[in-house]
């Protein structure tokens, strides 16, 4: 069993209908139909939503996917109306809050792997091969692939793992159209990414995409893109294969919880402790260096 810890009680907002509540994200809509968007503080490890937040974390994901959003414009459309919250929102939504474009959501995880790690890694490990992508002997943790691959997922409920599929599980699910539509352009973006993440000092290993159908049939990028949280980045110049790589995320978070020192044993069904504001720190210190690295900005908090 896994989930939240607690599950927190929706802001209530005038005009607004809450309709979900995430891993990290608060989700309403407006009396016109659009879509808002409201990124938490709340962090997740090991399908468990951990019981301490981690302060401007929302606001700084939020930030960085629109400065992404806007250098992807001419490869994908986004959902994004506006970043200002509605009338009436709270005044901790600033910054964090985005007004979307509603959307006939695909039930699938379009994730693009440039280099061998995660789940991919395992996977290799057992059969060469990645979500049924057939892949050469000899590579290691970390390895660079001949080629970026397309390695769908299923998307999963909180507390549940999503599951690793092949093109064909998508084909037959989806249609052979859809199925070659979202491999093209989730391949397509993440070149993008990945050449910007280059020029900048930094590795982009691995993405997720979530796309919808808008009304008029075309195919939207939608969600978060390119975040520390649907993204796997490494320093360029600490890139070794044959090891875990150093990462811009909340591995720091994961060691401390795996760790003895935390006492939490990740196979029963207890909730994660509190986590120790050095850790909290570090979290966050490693979301701020990505961000300052890609966009050679400060992120607002």
């Amino acid at each position: 069993m896994s989930g939240f810890v607690t599950v927190p009680e929706p802001v209530e907002v005038p005009g607004l209908t809450h309709l979900h509540t995430g891993k990290v994200r608060d989700l309403y809509a407006t009396a016109s139909g659009e879509l808002v968007m409201v990124a938490s503080d709340r962090v997740s490890a090991f399908d468990w939503v951990l019981p301490t937040e981690i302060p401007g974390k929302g606001r700084l994901l939020t930030q960085l996917s629109l400065w992404w959003f806007e250098r992807l414009g001419d490869l994908v459309a986004n959902h994004v109306v506006s970043d200002v919250p509605p009338e009436g929102a709270p005044a901790d939504w600033a910054g964090r809050t985005l007004v979307c474009e509603r959307l006939d959501m695909v039930p699938v995880e379009c994730v693009a792997r440039g280099y061998l790690a995660g789940s991919g890694l395992s996977e290799y490990r057992v059969d060469r091969t990645v979500c049924g992508v057939a892949l050469p002997e000899g590579l290691t943790d970390g390895s660079e692939l001949p080629e970026p691959i397309f390695t769908p997922a299923t998307k999963a409920e909180v507390g549940d793992h999503d599951e690793n599929v092949s093109f064909g599980v998508v084909a037959a699910r989806h249609g052979e159209k859809l199925a070659a539509e979202l491999r093209e352009l989730t391949l397509r973006v993440y070149g993008r990414g990945r050449d910007t993440a280059r020029e900048r000092g930094v590795i982009l290993a691995d993405t997720k995409f979530e796309f919808g159908r808008s009304p008029s049939g075309g195919l939207v990028l939608a969600d978060e893109v390119f975040t520390p949280d649907s993204s796997r980045y490494w320093p360029a110049d600490e890139w070794s294969p044959g090891r875990a790589q150093p990462s811009f995320d909340k591995q720091v978070l994961r060691d401390w919880l795996t760790s003895p020192v935390s006492g939490w044993d990740r196979a029963s069904d207890t909730p994660p402790p509190e986590l120790p504001d050095g850790v909290v720190e570090r979290t966050l210190s490693r979301y701020t260096e990505i961000y300052e690295r890609l966009t050679g900005g400060k992120p607002e908090l």
